[in-house]
């Protein structure tokens, strides 16, 4: 059946649905990391053809929008390599079992991994491992001509079983932070992502071997102690990255995933490592002075142990907040694998953070992906059916200056059931979100992206709206469809 158009202007509020009996985030950040070291996650072995690592990422992110996730943290240099096409580094062993070696048949694997998640409505957020040089292996052997390792010979050390860079000296800085720029340049990425690497985590009775660089800052005239030195330059790199990425794009969202205690007695119930003193990361800092658009502290405990609590844990997190960031927790999703944890556990995780949304507590991001993507012991099937029963936009970062998005316009029927729209011309809309009245509540019936621009509609009131980079919403131009007629009747 044809319908015909029918134009009026009307004000229909858009508001949450209800999932059993309670309200339902309509934005929530829901991600998951994709781990490429050691073949992790992506891809499962170096030997894989370029089809077969095409076809094997493009099954885990349909598998992930299937499971209505909406964001993939992307490890595209692990050490001193690249998951991409650089002039500055070499392309990564767990890409092609060879440093240095290109894809042959060639392809960009960040290239084709934007294209693919943007079709999907994911976020693609690249993740650095800023200074480690080599990961199961002290030795530069075998290392790429071009690696960071042979750039700066002298401030590499070798330090356990890894190859690692000294954080304190300023061409080593100066270089990563050119790796970022590079990225950021390039690539049509939608955030850049740190885990919880700066210096090394501690080997037993064995130093990081900076003394040279630390006494150099001190014939200077260098002040501090060597532990605050040492902070002093983990924190001049994150405000630096900071900054680079928002002075080339500033829609670029920047996310950091520290360890989980920031200190120790921080709360005072907690116990275990202490990231400020052992990792030199005063992760605090950065989420107080707005270093970040996100914080992902790794929550990677149980919920009721006291020493190191989730919820015990989140909260100290959130209290912290001074700039009003996003909280997005990290968990430790593949502990239902290595630790044996009911996926129940994970089900309420999720839900002590919603129970913060009002304190920014907005999302969670999983480690790692191919818990999901494979199902292991069925948390795929469980949170399909329960937490991620339905869509969810990413949240906006309302402190990212932008103008709102334009309106969906020239809406007509182009065929039975099916309403159409143009294309945005002014560039800025990023997806498509489409709402369904069901019980006096908009509920989020799908998410399209930028291209598609054709929605299926049934008899009842339909709502459009779209959608920029950092998750401004245009006002909704509502429409209402009988037998006969579709009357856009408000926006």
């Amino acid at each position: 059946m044809m319908y015909t158009l029918i134009v009026a202007v009307f004000y229909f509020p858009l508001c949450h649905t209800v999932q059993d009996g309670s309200l339902w985030p309509v934005r929530e950040f829901r991600g998951a990391w994709i781990a490429t070291v050691s073949n992790i996650d992506w891809p499962s072995s170096p030997s894989l053809t370029t089809d077969q690592q095409k076809q094997e990422l493009i099954t885990m992110l349909d598998r992930l929008h299937e499971q209505n996730f909406n964001a993939i943290i992307l490890q595209i240099r692990t050490s001193g390599d690249a998951l991409y096409n650089s002039s500055l580094e070499p392309w990564s062993y767990y890409l092609t079992g060879k440093q240095g070696k290109p894809p042959n048949p060639y392809y960009d694997p960040l290239e084709f991994a934007v294209q693919e998640s943007h079709k999907r409505n994911f976020e693609l957020h690249a993740w650095f491992n800023p200074y480690r040089a080599r990961s199961g292996n002290s030795s530069t052997s075998g290392l790429a001509p071009n690696h960071m390792a042979h750039r700066f010979p002298r401030y590499t050390y070798p330090y356990g079983h890894d190859l690692w860079m000294d954080p304190g000296e300023k061409v080593v800085q100066a270089f990563i932070l050119s790796v970022f720029r590079d990225v950021v340049t390039r690539y049509d990425i939608d955030g850049v992502h740190m885990d919880d690497y700066f210096y090394p985590y501690p080997v037993s009775g064995l130093a990081f071997p900076d003394s040279h660089t630390y006494s150099a800052y001190i014939s200077a005239g260098g002040h501090l102690s060597l532990a605050d030195w040492r902070r002093n330059n983990v924190n001049t790199l994150v405000q630096g990255i900071y900054t680079t990425v928002k002075s080339i794009k500033s829609h670029v969202k920047v996310g950091i995933s520290p360890f989980g205690i920031w200190k120790p007695g921080h709360p005072h119930t907690i116990h275990g490592l202490s990231s400020y003193d052992s990792l030199y990361a005063d992760s605090k800092k950065w989420l107080e002075l707005g270093w970040v658009d996100y914080l992902t502290p790794q929550l990677y405990w149980k919920i009721d142990p006291p020493q190191q609590s989730y919820p015990v844990l989140l909260d100290w997190w959130l209290q912290q907040n001074k700039m009003n960031r996003h909280l997005y927790a990290g968990n430790y999703a593949s502990a239902i694998q290595t630790k044996s944890w009911p996926v129940s556990e994970l089900e309420r995780q999720v839900e002590l953070s919603r129970d913060r949304r009002n304190h920014l507590s907005l999302g969670n991001i999983f480690f790692s992906a191919k818990t999901f993507s494979h199902n292991i012991h069925g948390i795929a099937d469980r949170f399909k059916s329960s937490k991620y029963s339905t869509l969810a936009l990413q949240p906006e970062m309302t402190w990212i200056t932008s103008p709102a998005p334009p309106l969906p316009h020239n809406l007509q029927v182009i065929a039975d059931s099916k309403l159409h729209w143009s294309h945005d011309s002014s560039n800025t809309v990023r997806s498509w979100a489409v709402y369904t009245l069901k019980a006096d509540l908009w509920e989020l019936m799908n998410v399209l992206n930028r291209d598609t621009l054709t929605v299926n509609v049934s008899s009842g009131y339909w709502a459009i709206r779209s959608i920029n980079r950092v998750g401004k919403a245009s006002n909704a131009v509502t429409i209402h469809v009988n037998d006969v007629s579709v009357d856009v009747i408000g926006k």
